[in-house]
């Protein structure tokens, strides 16, 4: 990555949302700084990643991460918060998430504690079962769970 690329990165806005810790969510997941990311949770922070079982700690996601995002692009355009009791917030982004073999829009839903640390965050492509089939990579295998749906 490039300085000038790097930079673009740093400024990154997404209407709505002003939190930091979620705009370094995307700086960050973007930039392949992996466990910057995934400082970004509390210690037992959890992460529901699409078509995986939930990643517990900030060394699991870590590894989460550097195993499986190397080659997404997150684009957040839009969100909104909301507070929850024992001053919890709740951000919804949503978006669009790319590979070198495709796109999908995306919805991220992070609960924030007090601390501004990410205790959840649970992604979801926002696709029909069989368009989410046709965007696999060629070398996984993946089970459709209808529930989840």
């Amino acid at each position: 990555m490039t300085v000038v690329e790097f930079s673009s990165l740093r400024s990154l806005k997404i209407e709505g949302v002003t939190e930091t810790t979620i705009l370094n969510y995307f700086i960050t997941l973007n930039a392949g700084e992996f466990k910057q990311t995934a400082a970004l949770f509390a210690e037992d922070g959890v992460m529901y990643p699409p078509f995986e079982s939930a990643i517990f700690g900030q060394q699991a996601i870590a590894s989460y991460l550097d195993k499986e995002a190397q080659d997404i692009e997150a684009y957040p355009q839009q969100g909104m918060s909301e507070n929850l009791p024992d001053h919890y917030t709740q951000i919804q982004v949503t978006g669009k998430a790319e590979t070198s073999w495709c796109g999908v829009n995306v919805l991220w839903l992070f609960i924030l504690n007090q601390n501004q640390q990410i205790i959840e965050a649970k992604i979801k492509l926002l696709a029909s079962p069989q368009d989410l089939l046709s965007l696999r990579p060629p070398d996984k295998e993946y089970t459709i769970n209808p529930e989840i749906f």
